[in-house]
């Protein structure tokens, strides 16, 4: 399986985001570090992370603060 993300609104929405694919989790989480507040700035507030179709975690928030409710 192939390691991305699945980028999400404020309601949870899927919305479009970079179609990255990584060979494991360490490479798709290393990426996100450097591409977060890219991501922020251009409307995505969580992401979750899959393996194939499989989630991993999340939704993690891409604000400070509490998760939203």
């Amino acid at each position: 399986m192939a390691f991305r993300w699945r980028y999400e609104d404020a309601a949870g929405t899927v919305v479009d985001g970079p179609d990255e694919e990584f060979a494991d989790r360490p490479e798709a989480e290393a990426w996100f570090g450097g591409a977060w507040e890219e991501l922020r700035a251009g409307g995505v507030d969580a992401v979750v992370l899959l393996d194939g179709d499989t989630e991993v975690y999340g939704p993690m928030s891409l604000h400070e603060g509490p998760e939203p409710s």
